[in-house]
């Protein structure tokens, strides 16, 4: 008999075991499923924001329009956030990540697809470039007394481009895949952290979502390198003969291959959504016990049907909640911590995305890097910063235990710094680049005040040339000109890259001493004294970027203590809408719009419209993005600074309202002992007490 129990326990412990096993099995492949679909939301993220200058060149459009595009992830994100939030935990949440990660995928494969419908990127839309044939022939000298026929398209070549380039409206297909990125990537992140926090162990919740953004920082370098690659890349990579194109990757007419960015991104996101469907919507419960309670939950439906009387009483409950969301709202907005807070940050969040979406551009123009290194620099560098930063800000944090206003001031200190930090970039804004016709006269004699209709000069006004063309020669007296013709160039000599034009009489006049007045293909490199500023201005990036991060990841603790408990959820649920819906969407369209006012050469395209910017103002340029981003950084230090006044002040209320309730207790005590004739004498150890409460009361309030 005894034996028998035993078997019975031992077979016991060993189905619990199964169980055990089970669910920790279970659990853990969500964990493994959920780290690729972080992964891959970041790399999507950051392939968009590396491609969005590529983007702007290839479809023609102008920086506030590829701002609108890099915008619409938010705008989708924004269309589904309040569905996912209140259904998501109701649903089966493996399935809904799954589909979103599938979701995510699918729109980064349909951002690449126009590519494929349109046709070879012309470089220059001035002339007409067949890319089997020798594009330089289509390169003009200064021919005195003729014209340009041959040299420009014939009338109906260009009336079938233009109708052909109406293909640069599909930018927004563009725009619907970053619009259905952004509708993919809604459910990963609260429903993958309510599932951990439903079913991990008690206490381990924190380290596994910990680990979860740990994991996800290898997306941002793995789109960091593929971009540097694919920046290389010419943008018609496998369709034609690489050897006929004759810009570089620094020209600013360059294009690489974005499009193989998407198409990675979007595979491995739809790949990294086939678990998904196989996990359980409860790691808890097995499969067998599944089916059964879906069976019971059959049987069940004729009692179910009893209680459909119910539904006037949810009728007035839903009414009830409807009316206490504008309660909790209306207290939100009532609560001047919780709106200075959100404007704060907003300020400081609509800097960093404007800032980051723009980087790139900014490097490439004010210093001449080319996209593929500015790529593999900031990866190499910002990320591991940026990481470095986050975790020591949360281990300060801990260690020293910091209070509410301690974190506050914390979070300020850092922000000071970084802000101060910031200033040292204007003095790193290089010289506008010397050009013919933009920032000098076509002689290059004389600076001009406006880049708007320079006249031609009496090296170039015979040469009949076509002043809207953008073909830029470096002469070899060090300036930029627009092109061969507008240079006085006579005669050419080698093919492609390598063409080298003679005979330039508007190199000429500029006083060489040598007769050698030549140009080569290309705009001249900037000069050492504006590339030592590049270095420096990297090793200013670490910095400011170490601790942007270091303090940036208060922010979670900062909303959630500043408000009342049970308006933790909707607090951090409106903050967020505001920040996607005025930082970024917004963010990225009015840096864009101000960045193009300082665009000094626009390209035109085949329809005669406006089409990228070729060239801009280096020192305008610098003075708007990084004067934008600066006022916008500091406006937010002004509202940390009285934000921090107004929670010192709450809390020394809070504490002046908590000793007088102790007096009063007190002086009641002393009250009552003196009716029954009895004296109450405060022990020194109560005196000790007191002083040791309200020492740790001042410590918290400071």
């Amino acid at each position: 008999m005894g034996q028998h129990q035993h078997l019975n326990k031992t077979a016991e412990s060993a189905s619990s075991e199964k169980k055990k096993t089970r669910r920790c099995n279970g659990f853990k492949m969500f964990l493994a499923a959920l780290s690729f679909s972080y992964i891959a939301r970041a790399l999507g993220g950051i392939i968009m924001k590396m491609s969005i200058t590529q983007i702007e060149r290839r479809f023609d459009i102008s920086s506030s329009l590829a701002g609108l595009i890099d915008g619409s992830f938010e705008i989708g994100n924004l269309l589904v956030i309040v569905f996912v939030s209140y259904f998501g935990s109701k649903l089966h949440r493996p399935k809904l990540i799954g589909i979103g990660c599938l979701i995510m995928g699918t729109g980064s494969i349909l951002t690449a697809l126009p590519h494929f419908f349109m046709g070879y990127y012309r470089y220059s839309k001035e002339t007409h470039i067949n890319p089997s044939e020798n594009s330089t022939s289509s390169l003009s000298t200064c021919l005195i007394n003729q014209t340009l026929s041959f040299n420009r398209a014939s009338p109906e070549i260009v009336e079938k481009d233009c109708v052909k380039e109406s293909g640069s409206h599909m930018w927004m297909y563009v725009f619907m895949g970053n619009m259905l990125r952004g509708i993919g990537e809604t459910p990963i992140g609260p429903l993958g952290i309510s599932y951990i926090d439903d079913f991990a162990k008690e206490g381990h919740s924190s380290l596994y979502v910990g680990s979860l953004n740990a994991i996800g920082m290898i997306g941002p370098v793995i789109g960091f390198i593929l971009g540097s690659l694919f920046a290389k890349m010419y943008v018609d990579i496998g369709y034609v003969d690489l050897s006929t194109i004759r810009i570089t990757p620094k020209d600013s007419r360059w294009v690489g291959a974005w499009w193989l960015g998407f198409l990675v991104s979007g595979l491995f996101s739809i790949t990294s959504s086939i678990p998904f469907f196989f996990l359980p919507q409860n790691p808890n419960k097995p499969q067998k016990e599944r089916k059964v309670s879906l069976s019971l939950h059959v049987l069940k439906t004729n009692d179910e049907r009893s209680q459909t009387a119910n539904l006037t009483n949810r009728g007035k409950k839903v009414t009830k909640n409807v009316t206490g969301f504008f309660q909790s709202l209306k207290s939100l907005l009532t609560n001047p911590l919780y709106v200075m807070f959100v404007l704060l940050t907003l300020l400081q969040i609509s800097s960093f995305i404007g800032s980051f979406t723009y980087i790139f551009k900014y490097m490439e123009q004010q210093y001449g890097q080319s996209a593929s290194q500015a790529n593999f620099l900031l990866g190499v560098i910002t990320i591991p910063t940026i990481a470095t930063g986050m975790f020591l800000g949360g281990y300060i944090i801990k260690k020293f235990k910091l209070s509410l206003v301690g974190i506050a001031k914390f979070s300020l200190l850092t922000s000071i710094i970084s802000f101060l930090v910031q200033l040292i970039y204007f003095p790193l804004i290089c010289e506008s680049k010397s050009v013919a016709g933009l920032t000098l006269t076509y002689d290059g004699n004389n600076s001009v005040a406006s880049h708007i209709d320079v006249p031609l000069s009496y090296c170039n006004s015979e040469c009949n040339c076509d002043e809207s063309q953008w073909e830029p020669v470096c002469g070899n007296n060090g300036i930029t000109y627009l092109s061969p013709c507008l240079a006085g160039c006579k005669s050419l000599s080698g093919i492609k890259k390598s063409t080298v034009f003679y005979n330039c009489s508007c190199v000429e006049v500029t006083g060489l001493q040598n007769r050698n007045y030549s140009a080569h293909l290309g705009e001249c490199p900037r000069d050492d004294a504006c590339t030592r500023k590049f270095y420096i201005y990297v090793a200013i990036q670490v910095i400011n970027s170490w601790f942007s991060a270091t303090g940036g990841t208060v922010c979670i603790l900062l909303i959630v203590k500043i408000v009342q408990p049970e308006l933790k959820a909707l607090a951090m649920g409106f903050h967020s809408m505001v920040i996607r819906t005025l930082g970024g969407i917004l963010a990225p369209i009015y840096f864009g719009a101000l960045i193009d006012k300082t665009c000094m050469k626009w390209s035109t395209t085949s329809c005669g419209a406006r089409g990228a910017c070729r060239i801009y103002n280096s020192v305008f340029l610098g003075r708007v993005y990084l004067g934008l981003s600066t006022a916008l950084r500091f406006s937010a230090l002004v509202l940390y600074i009285v934000f921090i006044f107004v929670m010192k002040k709450k809390i020394q209320g809070k504490d002046t309202k908590a000793s007088d309730n102790e007096r009063k207790v007190m002086d009641e005590a002393n009250l009552e002992f003196l009716n029954n004739g009895e004296h109450f004498v405060p022990s020194a150890g109560a005196d000790s007490k007191t002083c040791n409460l309200d020492m740790q009361d001042n410590a918290a309030a400071n």
